[in-house]
């Protein structure tokens, strides 16, 4: 069941690590950001200023030091680790620049062990998944018999695996050739609109953004004190 308000608030959300030389360093320090149900945001910014951070704190990857994150409104922070799991699975999808696929799985497998701590298993649903992103004849197929695009795609069919309400990808086609970049973008869009998902999408590529009704530039977002 879809939550009724937003389906993402942060609050005063902070993260720091510690350097080489002991310091701590501000990586994340966002006083306030939300996103509602279906919405599509694009957050802009080059490498090093925190955006991978705050996703994995969102995901409930990463603890926050300071703040919270209420998703779907259940608050990620107060949750012991399996039940954070638990309402990862069920609440979000994430889509990675690097795949992140099990390279001794199929296509198949892969999608269904994102199931894995969902509703269960479905089958038909993880076929119907890849045949939406086209590749409903690879089923079978390894990872390494695929093209870098369709890893991708495969990794899109894995993210919608469980009906998500939101979905996070972070820099989702900077591993691809330009026309690829576009034909997954392309596609992540379309089937979060189809699935009723939110999309929270961070990128530096122009080409990427230029699609967004809202683009919010990072490091007008994010308060940090240092270059991450």
């Amino acid at each position: 069941m879809n939550f009724a308000g937003p389906v993402l608030e942060v609050t005063d959300l902070g993260k720091c690590f510690r350097g080489p030389d002991g310091v701590a360093q501000r990586v994340v320090d966002v006083p306030a950001f939300s996103l509602e149900p279906r919405q599509q945001v694009a957050l802009r910014g080059e490498s090093g200023y925190g955006k991978t951070t705050f996703l994995n704190l969102i995901a409930g990857i990463l603890q926050p030091d300071t703040g919270r994150v209420l998703l779907a409104g259940e608050n990620l922070s107060a949750l012991s680790e399996a039940r954070r799991d638990r309402a990862r699975a069920r609440t979000l999808g994430y889509i990675f620049q690097s795949f992140h696929l099990l390279p001794g799985h199929t296509c198949l497998e892969n999608v269904l062990l994102g199931m894995a701590f969902g509703p269960g298993e479905d089958r038909d649903r993880a076929a119907a998944l890849l045949a939406r992103v086209g590749l409903g004849q690879r089923l079978h197929h390894w990872p390494r018999q695929l093209s870098t695009g369709q890893q991708q795609r495969v990794a899109v069919a894995r993210a919608l695996a469980n009906r998500p309400q939101l979905v996070l990808a972070d820099e989702p086609t900077g591993n691809l050739d330009r026309a690829n970049a576009r034909e997954v973008l392309s596609l992540i869009r379309e089937t979060c609109r189809e699935a009723g998902a939110a999309l929270l999408l961070v990128s530096h590529d122009p080409e990427a953004l230029a699609g967004f009704d809202t683009v919010r530039d990072f490091r007008e977002l994010n308060r940090r004190e240092v270059p991450a």
